[in-house]
This record gives structure tokens, C-alpha cells and sequence, in this order.
């Protein structure tokens, strides 16, 4: 444990570091400056796995004190068969593309360009399993150049050399054995300034607990050789929370989302987590217009068997409304296509086509956790009403999760988690008001509550165990749900509870005395109250 918060602040120290040169240098607060923070974070994370491996796939390097030195002195011969032999667990790098290369050179005229160059040349040699795709199997390559977004040509050099001086200060290879836990604090705390504006489909970044709420409620059993999926997957937090909870190794991720800044964090998510094996499924553009995972036989979308989701709530889509209301979408959007609003076009409610997409997308046995604005689980507009009469009618309904309010720092609006499983054996589903739970903090302008370990963990079990608890969870079968006109509410079901007291005439007739006492009180303040207003006016 102490290594682990030992690595975890030095990691953090590094990323900082990273930051303050940015500043330094102009750049802070741009929109560029998280391309080079996490494009030279993810540099120094391959180079260290990269020796890693190598010691790993060489005995006379499993104990070199000065590993790189040792592999610069090595054959070319050599040096092909130990590439040879960490295969795809690394990145494929040549000895001029080491930090200490490049670090041992930084006096020379121009450094810059070197450095450049060594990005490029790593991108370039690692572009077919290290890229993410476009929908038009374009390849969004690893790294660009880091020196143009200095404008000052005299500046290009000393901000290069600034940036490599920070790479040098300590290795990774002590982590490369943490596991998810580690690198999704480090993945947090490295796009945290970035991720606000990361893409239409990556309206909010998903709380850790909400994450591990919606895993550990999909997968309780131990499963393996599945796929997962996410329509508008973000940076990859569901994704990521998903895997840890099946096993990296028991599952294959496919997601798609229309941002490139969130396809390159979600990218850069898969590696720091073992996930390297999934990056060619990493598709950036449109899923509703362009869905981009087929089946096999290509005459159909690719079902799954698991998909999580947050997706956005409202956007402006109006462009593409009629093309997605067309015949050729149709069985795909069984409920319909919301109506474009004439005042305001960017409340447009486009979860409930996500919802819709993830519900077509799943296999026969598919299980499913959807993030939704808990107005869904009430709302009587049609297509809202669709889309719950389906999910039940269909016998999917699993769970339903109303979650705390302020759970996402970055919006007002009140979510619930919707849980799918169209392989469920029985007719009933379990509702679970959590909206209790939780500690409200400050976090910048805004209100967040926190769920701790043990609200997750009463969440978890609650559904899990199918366990009913007073004015917190019940369980309802199908008929039920469709006589309270389908709703999800969980607080409709709860059991009316009136309480009875024993009293003697006496007592009966001392408490009436007591309310009229009280009641001549507030009429007599009434019409005071009365006079005033009157003379006011």
C-alpha cells in the first residue's frame, strides 16, 4: 500500500510537472494543451512498459541497473529477436526512440525536431494495434508533433527540453503490476481539467461509484469470452469499471463516440489498463447516424453482451432528426424520433434514441445499465412511454437505481440507472430509491454528493440479493408496473404506512382542545395579517 500511494503522488508530480511546463510556455488552458499532457504522459508510460517487457522477454536484463544502456549495446539481431519476443504486450520502439536517448541529446541544435520525429517514428511503427479508427477506417494515429504549438520558433527547443527533463524523474516500471484501481485514480486525475467539454456524447463523466454500482450489479457472477460495448462511451469510465469487474482478459470492449478528444482518452485508458487488444474497436463518429459495429454476416448491427451507457440527455440534433425518423432506421428506433422544439433546439431529447440503439444492440441474453434523467421513469410523452412499455412488456427489466441528487458535479438533472437483461427468468423487477443516501460536498461552484462504500455497497447488495427495505427498495412484478402506467418509480410502490395510537375520551378530547386552541391562534394572525395588507394597498 505505501508503494502504491508512493507511485500514485509521483505519478500526480509528473503530470503536474507536465502542466507547469505547458504554463511556462503559454499554453495552459488552451485547447491544445491536453493533447500534448497526455500524448507525452502516454510516450513515457510505453517507453517504461516497453523496458518492462523487455526484461521480462531477456534474462541478461532482468536485473541491469541501467537497462537502456545495456539494450543500446546490444546487436541489431538481438535487438529484432527481443522485439520479436514481447510481441503485442508493448509498443514496438527502436533504440533511438528511449527517453535516455533522446535525453542524452537535448543540448544538440534543434532538439526539437528530434523529438518530433521520434514521435512520429513511434506512431508510425505502432499505427496498426495503437490507433484509434474513424468510421471511414481512417487511422487516428498515436502521437503528432508537440513543437508547433509553440509559435515562437526560439522557444520550440527549450520547451522540448523542458518536457524530456520531466520524463527522466522517475520510472513506471514499479507500477506496471497495479491494476485498475491505481490507474483509474491516475486516468482521473490526468484528464480532470480536459474532460468538460470532451465531445457531444461525453456529456458527463461518470462518477468511480456510479461505475463500479453499475459493474458489479451487471456481472455478479464470474463470466468469460464476452463482449461489451458502450454507443457513446466518453473517456471509458463505464467501459473500464466493466472489464475490471469481468477480468481484462475475459472480455473484448467495442465502443464508439462522435468526439476525437474522447476517442484519444478512451485510447489512452486501454493501455494504462491492460486492454491494448481492444483498441482497434475504438471508433470515432456518429453512432446514430453511423453505427460502425456490424455483425459478421454485415447485414446487421453487431449485437452484444453487455452494454453500459451514459449517454447525453438533450442535444441539438435536428440535422440528422429526419434522417434518423427514415424507414431505413426504423426497427431501430421502434418508439420513435423526438420532435425538434421550435424555441429550443439543443433540449432535443437524444438518450431516448441511445436508449432505443442499446436496447437493439443487445444479443438474446444480453444484459444492459443505462444512465437516464429520472423523468424518464414517470414521464407519460410517447415516446418516453414506448420505449418502458417495451423494456416490460419484453420481460427485460431488471433493476431501476434512482441515484442521489448532484451524484454528476456538472449538472442539476436527477439521474436513475436502468438495468436490462433479456435473459431474466422471472417477472419481477426490483426499485431502489437511493436518493437519500450520500454526503453533499462543494466541489468548485457546484454541489456533488458522494456515495461512500457502504451506499454502494447497500445499492449492490440490494439488487443483487433482491432484498426489500422499507421506503428504500420493493419488488414488482410486470402487471404491477403496467397499472402504474409503467412507471419506474420506485416511490410509487412503497407501501402506504399509517400509524395507530390508542387514546382514552380524555386523551382524544385534550388533543382536540389543543389543535382548536392552535387553530384560533392562526386565524386571529390571519386577520392581522389581513388589516395590514389592506392598509398597504
Amino acid at each position: 500500500m505505501t508503494k502504491h500511494l508512493e507511485y500514485t503522488q509521483k505519478t500526480k508530480d509528473l503530470i503536474d510537472g507536465l502542466k507547469t511546463v505547458c504554463s511556462n510556455y503559454g499554453l495552459a488552458n488552451t485547447g491544445n494543451e491536453y493533447k500534448i499532457i497526455t500524448e507525452v504522459f502516454l510516450y513515457k508510460f510505453l517507453n517504461d512498459k516497453f523496458l518492462h517487457e523487455a526484461r521480462k522477454a531477456n534474462k541478461d536484463l532482468k536485473n541491469s541497473t541501467n537497462i537502456e544502456a545495456d539494450i543500446q549495446k546490444m546487436t541489431d539481431s538481438d535487438y529484432e529477436w527481443l522485439l520479436e519476443k514481447i510481441g503485442e504486450r508493448s509498443a514496438k520502439l527502436q533504440k533511438h526512440h528511449f527517453i535516455s536517448y533522446l535525453f542524452n541529446k537535448q543540448n544538440e541544435p534543434n532538439f526539437h525536431e528530434l523529438f518530433d520525429k521520434t514521435l512520429l517514428e513511434i506512431a508510425d511503427l505502432n499505427i496498426k494495434l495503437f490507433s484509434v479508427a474513424t468510421i471511414d477506417k481512417e487511422r487516428v494515429r498515436l502521437f503528432e508533433k508537440i513543437s508547433p504549438y509553440i509559435i515562437e520558433n526560439n522557444q520550440k527547443t527549450p520547451f522540448c527540453k523542458a518536457i524530456i527533463n520531466k520524463l527522466v524523474a522517475f520510472s513506471f516500471e514499479p507500477i506496471f503490476e497495479e491494476k485498475y484501481d491505481f490507474f483509474s485514480t491516475i486516468f482521473e486525475y490526468l484528464i480532470k481539467d480536459y474532460n468538460k467539454d470532451s465531445g457531444q456524447y461525453a456529456e458527463y463523466y461518470t462518477p468511480p461509484a456510479v461505475a463500479k454500482i453499475m459493474a458489479k450489479i451487471l456481472v455478479p457472477k464470474p463470466v468469460k469470452n464476452v463482449t461489451v460495448y458502450d454507443p457513446a462511451a466518453g473517456s471509458g469510465s463505464l467501459l473500464l469499471a466493466l472489464a475490471h469487474q469481468i477480468g481484462e482478459d475475459k472480455c473484448t470492449i467495442y465502443s464508439q463516440d462522435i468526439s476525437q478528444k474522447s476517442s484519444e482518452f478512451l485510447r489512452l485508458n486501454l493501455i494504462l489498463n491492460n486492454l491494448v487488444h481492444s483498441l482497434h474497436n475504438v471508433i470515432k463518429g456518429n453512432t446514430l447516424t453511423n453505427p460502425y459495429h456490424v455483425n459478421d454476416a454485415k447485414n446487421d448491427l453487431k449485437k452484444f453482451d453487455y452494454i453500459v451507457s451514459n449517454p447525453p440527455f438533450k442535444m441539438d440534433f435536428s440535422d440528422d432528426r429526419e434522417t434518423l425518423a427514415s424507414d431505413q432506421h426504423k426497427k431501430r428506433f421502434f418508439a420513435g424520433v423526438p420532435s425538434v422544439p421550435k424555441k429550443k433546439k439543443e433540449s432535443m431529447a437524444i438518450y431516448q434514441l441511445f436508449i432505443q440503439h442499446i436496447l437493439y444492440s443487445l444479443n438474446e441474453k444480453g444484459k444492459a445499465a443505462v444512465v437516464v434523467p429520472t423523468g424518464f421513469c414517470t414521464e407519460k410523452a410517447a415516446i418516453a412511454l414506448a420505449i418502458r412499455e417495451k423494456i416490460v412488456d419484453s420481460n427485460w427489466l431488471h433493476a431501476v437505481v434512482q441515484m442521489p441528487p448532484n451524484i454528476f458535479a456538472t449538472t442539476g438533472t436527477n439521474v436513475s440507472v436502468i438495468f436490462i437483461d433479456k435473459n431474466k427468468k422471472t417477472d419481477t423487477a426490483i426499485l431502489v430509491d437511493a436518493s437519500k443516501l450520500g454526503t453533499k460536498v462543494k466541489e468548485g461552484k457546484n454541489q456533488k454528493t458522494l456515495l461512500s462504500k457502504e451506499d454502494e455497497l447497500l445499492i449492490i447488495d440490494t439488487i443483487n440479493q433482491n432484498k426489500i427495505i422499507d421506503d428504500f427498495s420493493v419488488i414488482v412484478n410486470n402487471q404491477s408496473i403496467k397499472e402504474k402506467n409503467y412507471s419506474f418509480g420506485a416511490g410509487q410502490y412503497f407501501e402506504t404506512k399509517i400509524e395507530y395510537s390508542e387514546l382514552s375520551p380524555d386523551e382524544f378530547e385534550s388533543i382536540m382542545e389543543d389543535y382548536k386552541a392552535k387553530l384560533s391562534i392562526l386565524f386571529s394572525k390571519s386577520k392581522d395579517l389581513e388589516k395590514e395588507l389592506l392598509n398597504l394597498f
